[in-house]
């Protein structure tokens, strides 16, 4: 199966880069077009428009590691990967942007950094699944 468009989640967990892994290999293999979308939740009682710009800033910090290891494995594969830093809902933005981007493929790890609460509450990578409307991979 070809896909034009891939894109892989990425909150910079270890499952998260297992799929950026095979993301890339699935590109080069298709000659496809890569994006990365990191999602930065936003606090629930961000009330100000001050505090999201400060959340903004913040998930350029924090993905900034997340960017220059995905840059270095992309170089190293030779394919090229747009990354997109977002501040929002991980679910809502991830789907809502596969969406926007005319995604054929989302690869996702099955678990993040927040695998205690996934064990808890139900996981991202679950809901994700649900409500996307491309086919998902998700990677242990």
């Amino acid at each position: 199966m070809m896909f034009k468009t891939i894109l892989n989640a990425n909150d910079g967990s270890e499952p998260a880069f297992r799929a950026f892994a095979l993301a890339l290999k699935l590109a080069k293999q298709n000659q496809s077009a890569l994006h990365m979308i990191c999602v930065e939740e936003l606090p629930n009682l961000a009330d100000f428009i001050e505090e999201v710009k400060d959340a903004t800033a913040l998930a350029e910090r924090r993905f900034e590691v997340v960017r220059r290891r995905a840059l270095d494995q992309a170089a190293a594969a030779d394919v090229s990967v747009q990354i997109h830093v977002v501040v929002g809902h991980p679910v809502r933005d991830i789907v809502q942007f596969a969406s926007d981007l005319k995604a054929e493929l989302l690869v996702i790890g099955a678990t993040g950094h927040s695998a205690f609460y996934e064990r808890m509450i139900g996981s991202r990578a679950d809901r994700i699944m649900q409500l996307a409307s491309c086919p998902v991979m998700v990677v242990k």
